[in-house]
């Protein structure tokens, strides 16, 4: 018996044919063969005033949700033309500490892997933006194993609420900046979402620093069920997709 989330990666070709497409994500970054491109420009995390509204189990991962009515947390520069509007993060993760990341560096894996996903403000919501192929900008963010993360801790405390498939809380005021590290160098290059529906729609941006994260802090995440609340337990662990072919593709780095 394998449970509808297990019918995982390797099956959702069958429902999503994009699955095998050619722009499909995540990747290992190859740090030999990135390109370093001076033409990159610095990334804007133009997250002047991000308001969070609430956090949500949606039975594959957690999600923070912004406000994404006006720029008030945008992102700009780097590989993007235009401005892309921070809508939602969530975190993939392993179970155990070792594995977890949806990208890898030379093979390596993290913990966990943060995604802040952004849409494009040309298109006219999140929706319309993930049918185009510049939709939206994720920015991707490696938690490596060390001291616990005094940032990442305000959402791990709200987890408890959120325990079950369909639960969501209110989660104000908070700012993901304190999520960042201090070195913004990144890679990029044109993918997909990392979930059904697989759309090719992302530009990829994803930092070379990690953030820390503790063990203990980790273990936080793995408390969380992919079922619903009265379903039998079934602990959200191990929420990544395997690295897929790079195809017809060039990861550019913004760092030589």
């Amino acid at each position: 018996h394998v449970s509808p989330h297990l019918s995982g990666p390797e099956h959702w070709h069958k429902d999503f044919p994009i699955a095998k497409g050619e722009r499909q994500s995540p990747v290992n970054i190859d740090t030999k063969t990135a390109k370093h491109d001076p033409s990159l420009k610095p990334l804007c995390l133009c997250y002047e005033q991000p308001t969070s509204r609430r956090i949500l189990n949606n039975g594959h991962s957690f999600n923070v949700e912004f406000d994404d009515s006006q720029d008030t947390a945008a992102l700009k520069g780097g590989p993007l033309d235009g401005t892309y509007r921070l809508i939602q993060f969530h975190f993939h993760w392993g179970s155990s500490d070792g594995q977890g990341s949806e990208h890898t560096v030379d093979k390596t894996t993290y913990a966990a892997e943060l995604h802040l996903v952004h849409w494009n403000t040309k298109y006219k919501d999140f929706g319309k933006a993930v049918e185009q192929p510049d939709g939206l900008a994720v920015l991707g963010i490696f938690l490596k194993i060390g001291s616990a993360n005094p940032g990442l801790q305000k959402v791990l405390d709200m987890l408890d609420s959120i325990k079950t498939k369909g639960k969501s809380s209110d989660f104000t005021g908070f700012d993901p900046r304190g999520l960042l590290p201090k070195n913004l160098d990144y890679w990029t290059y044109p993918g997909s979402l990392t979930t059904p529906p697989l759309l090719e729609c992302v530009t990829w941006i994803v930092l070379k620093e990690p953030i820390s994260v503790s063990s203990e802090q980790m273990s936080k995440f793995r408390q969380l069920n992919f079922n619903f609340e009265g379903e039998p337990e079934e602990l959200m662990v191990d929420n990544w997709r395997p690295a897929q072919p790079l195809k017809n593709r060039q990861i550019k780095a913004s760092f030589k």
